[in-house]
């Protein structure tokens, strides 16, 4: 097989730089190592930042996110005891979030796929190596339906995640990684959110989010010590446990209900430079991983994947590759400014196990400072929202 542009990678990076090149009269093949039963059901991310929105109404995919998603304009904070809301619109000229889960996503770009072309969307077929990195024509070895294949490519883009090969072929890499003390335990439950917009929760007892995938299904995270196990966690302690961090000084209830899943996820900060090794490019969290405290992780390779298809358009179209040159360090200048923000947010809201009274009172100073003035509020409210792409 030969395509000009290989991606590694069904998720929903690798998906949406396949339907803007299609748009772009670019020819693509995705390979997706896991079958598309467990790729529409996985469930990741949930909030999409408005340029992300407007990226997936501009290719044809957010007709059922426009009709099922939930529309945010804004968070509350609480500490203290006390609750405040940011609002979104009001601070950044009218831009807000969208509540929509990436499981839905993904399921919207492959009906896409499927439907109005763009090239072959290969599901089970497992990457094992990129070679030809230092020529025009690297080639992807791949397994599918029993046997070994192989791909050659004009480019490749790998959007396989941490772990996955693209990032291993490309040398001369350097990494930056920050890991963190603690952990979140997710609950997806099948209660009515006890809130309109999300819920960021600063606590002596730790950190607690309400979120939600729809008007009838909560999905709420906790922060537990590394290494916990979920089952260390029955339901009526987890509820007990939210009680506890979300109270603030009122009569607002948090409502319970089955719980129907839980998983703990680890919390670290990872970036690889550069972005590209010659006709190689990684997007999303192959190049770069956040912590969820800043809802950044999808929409920052949503990002990536936009600067790319523009920079393939213009070599397409007019025969320079200027835009693909400069992909790396445009990339990278938002993803280090999603990275502050992620770390920000966590570092503000998260107790540290080895945390003094002194660091609990600068956490709680800032929180104060973004409730009662506009600059920080402000800052807040333009990086939730997504600062400009490119």
């Amino acid at each position: 097989m030969h395509t000009t542009v290989g991606i590694i990678g069904g998720g929903p990076a690798g998906l949406l730089l396949a339907r803007l090149l299609h748009l772009a009269g670019i020819d693509s093949v995705v390979l997706e190592s896991r079958d598309r039963a467990y790729v529409e059901q996985r469930q990741r991310a949930g909030i999409l930042e408005q340029g992300a929105v407007d990226v997936l109404r501009e290719c044809g995919a957010g007709e059922r996110m426009d009709r099922e998603g939930l529309v945010h304009d804004g968070i509350e904070l609480r500490f203290d005891r006390r609750s405040h809301r940011i609002d979104f619109p009001s601070l950044t000229g009218g831009r807000r979030v969208m509540v929509y889960a990436q499981t839905e996503v993904v399921k919207d770009l492959i009906a896409l796929r499927f439907r109005q072309g763009g090239g072959p969307l290969l599901f089970e077929a497992q990457a094992r190596a990129v070679t030809g990195i230092d020529t025009d024509q690297p080639v992807v070895h791949f397994t599918h339906e029993g046997g070994e294949r192989t791909l050659t490519c004009d480019y490749v883009v790998g959007c396989d995640g941490f772990h996955g090969i693209t990032r291993a072929a490309m040398p001369g890499l350097t990494t930056y990684e920050r890991t963190y003390p603690y952990s979140w335990l997710g609950i997806m439950a099948d209660v009515p959110p006890s809130c309109d917009e999300l819920i960021y929760a600063h606590s002596e007892r730790g950190f607690a989010l309400h979120s939600m995938r729809s008007p009838t299904v909560s999905r709420i995270y906790l922060q537990v010590p590394n290494g916990t196990d979920p089952a260390q966690w029955p339901d009526e302690r987890i509820w007990d446990e939210l009680d506890a961090r979300f109270a603030v000084d009122g009569d607002w209830k948090l409502e319970r209900g089955p719980i129907t899943a839980k998983s703990v996820l680890p919390m670290r900060s990872f970036v690889a430079e550069p972005m590209r090794h010659g006709r190689v490019f990684l997007a999303g969290d192959a190049a770069h991983i956040v912590p969820p405290t800043g809802a950044k992780g999808l929409n920052l390779a949503f990002s990536d994947v936009v600067v790319l298809a523009r920079a393939f358009a213009h070599l397409h179209a007019t025969g320079s590759a200027e835009l693909l040159d400069e992909y790396s360090a445009t990339c990278l200048r938002r993803a280090w400014r999603a990275e502050h923000f992620s770390y920000f947010m966590t570092t503000t809201l998260h107790t540290d196990p080895a945390q003094s009274p002194f660091d609990t009172r600068l956490q709680l100073s800032q929180l104060d400072r973004i409730a009662t003035g506009t600059a920080a509020a402000t800052e807040l409210a333009e990086n939730y929202t997504g600062l400009p792409i490119g």
